[in-house]
């Protein structure tokens, strides 16, 4: 059975293509998601993908979480549906209120693009199932607001539930609350996370192919 996966494109978007690519290498069939679409064409799982979306002039993904595709992923996700949003998709994720806290300005008011080492911390959700716990990788990040920030119950809430999927290895590079870079919903079918995982599936054009492990783990989640 072939695994379908979704990525959405947003007005603005970005890094729709390299998502479905990423999918592609994964061996799962990329399917592309318009944001006015009406329904999710059969997909197995959807990504939200990196860069922009109409309306981040207000408050990035602040309109794009209304869009029409986005109530169709909010009732699946619910359901059980592996959603997994990437920097902009992330921003998007936590505006729909699929994820608790908001990604804010940078603390020192600066657009930030690296390849960033992370270290895995939750290896049970769908996303990250192919990693070990207390891994370390290399990931870029692009972001102008990237700085995950929850007020203290809720942070304390994703440490004693083990919701914080990946954390940024040393110094934070946006100043985000507790060196937080991606978490996940209670179920772990839904994760977000700032940097960019498929900028990294192959060593030949990132600095690593340790972000492919994103798209692999889903489809040893969907066979299973």
């Amino acid at each position: 059975m072939s695994v379908r996966v979704g990525v959405v494109t947003f007005p603005g978007s970005l890094d729709d293509r390299d998502a479905l690519r990423a999918v592609a290498a994964a061996r799962a069939e990329p399917v592309g998601l318009w944001h006015a679409d009406a329904d999710l064409h059969g997909v197995d799982a959807v990504v939200l993908p990196g860069g922009f979306s109409y309306g981040d002039y207000l408050r990035a993904g602040a309109i794009a979480r209304f869009a029409p595709v986005m109530r169709l992923v909010i009732e699946q996700a619910a359901a059980g549906l592996p959603v997994l949003g990437i920097c902009n998709g992330f921003q998007v994720l936590c505006e729909a209120h699929l994820l608790p806290g908001a990604l804010a300005r940078n603390d020192h008011q600066r657009f930030r693009c690296q390849d960033q080492q992370l270290i895995m911390e939750r290896t049970s959700t769908d996303w990250t199932q192919g990693y070990q716990p207390g891994q370390v990788v290399v990931i870029p990040l692009k972001h102008g607001e990237g700085r995950y920030v929850a007020d203290s119950p809720t942070l304390d809430e994703l440490e004693a539930e083990g919701r914080v999927v990946v954390r940024y290895f040393g110094q934070s590079p946006n100043g985000a609350a507790r060196g937080i870079a991606g978490i996940s919903n209670p179920a772990g079918n839904v994760v977000g996370l700032m940097p960019h995982p498929e900028h990294a599936i192959d060593p030949l054009t990132g600095p690593s192919a340790d972000g492919l492990p994103f798209f692999t783990s889903v489809l040893q989640r969907l066979v299973a």
